[in-house]
């Protein structure tokens, strides 16, 4: 058999439950017995078991009975029935009430332990496919519009390549997704996947965490830790926010991207490493290069194919599958029946500017279904959730339709650069240079519209 199974045997003679419980004791298995289909009801609900062998003619509750039952209260263990009564009307209720089989007394060992392999397989398999479901659906890059069909068929060009991805996109877009999808549409599908945020890992850290320590290196350093190129080999690695990586680790990674080759802290030896880099970053690569913030030989290396993934503010066309699929994630994990969105909700999460990008709009989905009523997400609910002051929000005159024109064309431009600073770090180079504007221009224009710099540094500057 392959593996050992916990069975629960129900049946009212105590013969064939000392018969049936020593076959599967010798066939590898542990049985738990019951005489009853109350009781039976209770360990079903408060253990967890492999299967259920029932017998079907018991006094008091049968096991039809008990079937029916076990359904109703949510119990998904698999159920095989038995009986020495048998008929055809038994066998084809039983089906209907979700037997996986029926079998006929007396039962041979042979017979016995051959359904329970068979019904064990059955349930792993479907244990599989629902984890590759899951997986699926969470690694899925959903899109409908023009924006993302540009990026899929780079994509797909690239994946099946060796070649270094580098993907650009402002906090939110994606980029780890589309580096994972990369990764599943390669050769190297079968390997690893090993990721590394570098502005989140202290830099006194990284070169453990990228290259591994040997036992006794550094303080604290009590035992040998493989680090991610080696976890990595012959997988991809994706290093994001590369832009964030300090001077000195550049350096390194250069010459491990150069040699195919690592060396662990305290190490003594070379470890060659087979192991495709995709990078990313929010950052202007060039502009950090010109302010010698970022190697220039390390950016030829890893900027071979640059992969820029558009803001939600320009996918509208997208919301509505995206938001379809994220409400299907949180009704399949919190067990939630499905809330429909009005078309005017629609709309109104469209007209949005999504700062956060798709990583607020999975956020957003999740709250707006806290706060549905009547078993739908209308406008109200969506002006309730959406910042007060956004395109989207209750107060706006933009997305209301309230105030004359100017109005309403101001309250856009606010909210427009507001989020472009955010995005840009308040770097005003950069916000200028994406909204397509001189630097000069874009003062005037933040002047204009009550915008005040100084206080959204100093705000950029506590956080930071």
């Amino acid at each position: 058999m392959p593996h050992k199974a916990h069975l629960l045997i129900v049946d009212d003679e105590a013969n064939t439950l000392a018969s049936l419980s020593r076959a599967f004791r010798l066939g590898g298995h542990e049985a738990t017995v019951c005489d009853n289909a109350g009781r039976a009801l209770e360990l079903a609900k408060a253990q967890s078991f492999d299967l259920i062998l029932s017998d079907v003619v018991m006094p008091g509750k049968d096991g039809l009975t008990l079937l029916e039952e076990l359904k109703q209260q949510g119990v998904t263990t698999p159920v095989v029935m038995m009986s020495g009564q048998a008929h055809i009307e038994m066998a084809v209720r039983a089906t209907r009430l979700g037997a996986l089989d029926f079998l006929e007394k007396p039962i041979s060992s042979d017979k016995l332990l051959l359904t329970v392999d068979n019904v064990l397989k059955l349930q792993r398999l479907e244990n599989e496919n629902r984890q590759l479901r899951q997986r699926l659906g969470k690694h899925e890059i959903v899109w409908k519009g023009e924006a993302m069909r540009r990026v899929m068929a780079q994509l797909e060009r690239v994946a099946a390549s060796e070649s270094r991805v580098c993907i650009l996109g402002e906090t939110g877009t994606g980029k780890e997704l589309v580096a994972r999808t990369i990764h599943d549409r390669s050769a190297r599908a079968a390997g690893p996947f090993v990721t590394l945020n570098c502005a989140a890992v202290p830099a006194e850290l990284i070169e453990s965490e990228l290259f591994g320590h040997e036992k006794g290196s550094f303080t604290g350093a009590s035992g040998r830790h493989v680090g991610k190129f080696e976890q990595a080999d012959q997988g991809t690695i994706f290093l994001d926010e590369i832009g964030d990586m300090p001077l000195n680790m550049q350096a390194k990674l250069l010459r491990v991207l150069e040699e195919g080759e690592v060396e662990r802290i305290g190490g003594d030896k070379p470890i060659a490493v087979n192991v495709r880099v995709v990078v990313a970053t929010h950052r202007d690569l060039e502009a950090r290069v010109r302010e010698e913030k970022f190697r220039q030989d390390l950016f030829h290396r890893i900027y071979v194919f640059p992969l820029a993934l558009p803001p939600l503010r320009e996918r509208h066309e997208d919301i509505p599958a995206l938001v379809q699929h994220f409400a299907d994630q949180v009704c399949a994990q919190n067990s939630w029946k499905p809330v429909p969105f009005t078309d005017d909700a629609m709309e109104a999460l469209q007209s949005y500017s999504w700062p956060g990008n798709v990583r607020e709009l999975r956020n957003m989905v999740e709250r707006l279904m806290l706060l549905a009523t009547e078993g739908q997400v209308d406008l109200a609910t969506v002006h309730m959730a959406l910042p007060k002051n956004s395109a989207g929000g209750a107060n706006a005159a933009a997305a209301t339709g309230a105030g004359p024109l100017a109005d309403r064309v101001q309250s856009f431009e606010r909210e427009v650069i507001l989020a472009e600073l955010k995005r840009s770090h308040h770097n005003m180079s950069m916000a200028a240079k994406s909204l397509g504007l001189e630097r000069s221009h874009l003062y005037k224009k933040a002047e204009q519209l009550g915008i005040d710099l100084r206080a959204l540094r100093r705000e950029q500057d506590a956080s930071d």
